[in-house]
C-alpha cells in the first residue's frame, strides 16, 4: 500500500472507486432530506426515516477522508451541499408550479416537500459545518497519531461534527422550546449519533481497509490548507 503525504499544490486524478463514493455520498444525503418527513416507530422510538441512510453516510464520510484525505474530503463535502440547495430549489419550484384540475395529489406533494426556508437553512449549514469538522478532525488526528489508532478518530471526529451540527440546527428550528427543552434534544441527537457510529464501527473499519487496499492508497494531510473554502485545492 502507498502512503502518500500531501503537499500544497499538488493535484491528484480521480479514480473510479473515488467517483463511485462521492456519488454516493451526495445521493445519500439527497435521499436523507426527502425521506426525513416520514416518521415510523421502533420499539417504542419514533425515528426519522432518514437512519435507513445513516450507516451508508457515515461509513463514506469516514473512509473519503480516511483514504483520500481532508481536500478531497472537502470536495465532496461541497458538492452534496451544492446539489442538496439544488434540489430545495428545484422542489420548491416544483412546488410553485399550477397542478393540474385533474391532478389529486397537489397538497400531499406540498406537505411532503414544502419545507419551510428557515428549516432547509439551518439544515444545509448545519451539514456543511458539521461534516467539515468531521473531516477536519480525521485528518489531523492521523497525522498527528501517524496513522494508527483509527477507531479513536472516527469517533471523535463524530462527536466534534455531530455537536456542530445540532449547535446549528436544533436551536434553530426549536428555539420557542425554551434553553432547556433544546439542551436535552442536542444531548440526545448527538449521543444517538454516536452511538450509531460506535455501533457500525466494524463495518466503517471493514470498508475503510478494504478501499485502501483497492486503491492502494493511505493519504496524510501534512502541509495542506483547511480552509474550508479552497474548494478546488485538491
Amino acid at each position: 500500500m502507498t502512503k502518500i503525504s500531501q503537499a500544497s499544490g499538488r493535484r491528484i486524478s480521480f479514480s473510479p472507486v473515488f467517483l463511485f463514493m462521492a456519488v454516493l455520498f451526495c445521493t445519500c444525503l439527497i435521499i436523507s432530506n426527502l425521506i426525513a418527513s416520514k416518521v415510523f416507530v421502533v420499539l417504542g422510538i419514533t425515528l426519522p426515516a432518514a437512519v435507513i441512510v445513516f450507516p451508508i453516510s457515515y461509513i463514506l464520510n469516514d473512509c473519503l477522508c480516511e483514504v483520500y484525505g481532508y481536500r478531497r474530503a472537502r470536495l465532496v463535502i461541497w458538492l452534496g451541499f451544492l446539489m442538496n440547495f439544488f434540489v430545495v430549489v428545484i422542489t420548491q419550484l416544483a412546488i410553485l408550479l399550477p397542478g393540474a384540475v385533474f391532478w389529486q395529489g397537489d397538497e400531499a406533494f406540498r406537505s411532503i416537500f414544502g419545507a419551510t426556508p428557515r428549516a432547509t437553512i439551518a439544515s444545509l449549514l448545519a451539514f456543511l459545518a458539521g461534516s467539515t469538522l468531521n473531516a477536519w478532525v480525521m485528518s489531523r488526528m492521523k497525522v498527528s497519531q501517524q496513522g494508527r489508532h483509527f477507531w479513536l478518530r472516527a469517533i471523535l471526529s463524530s462527536v466534534v461534527g455531530e455537536c456542530a451540527d445540532s449547535l446549528i440546527f436544533i436551536p434553530v428550528m426549536f428555539f420557542a422550546m425554551g434553553w432547556q427543552a433544546v439542551l436535552v434534544m442536542m444531548l440526545c441527537q448527538v449521543s444517538a449519533k454516536v452511538a450509531y457510529e460506535i455501533i457500525i464501527l466494524p463495518v466503517t473499519k471493514w470498508v475503510v481497509a478494504r478501499v485502501k487496499r483497492l486503491e492502494e492508497l493511505d493519504t496524510f494531510d501534512n502541509n495542506i490548507s483547511y480552509n474550508p473554502f479552497k474548494i478546488f485545492d485538491l
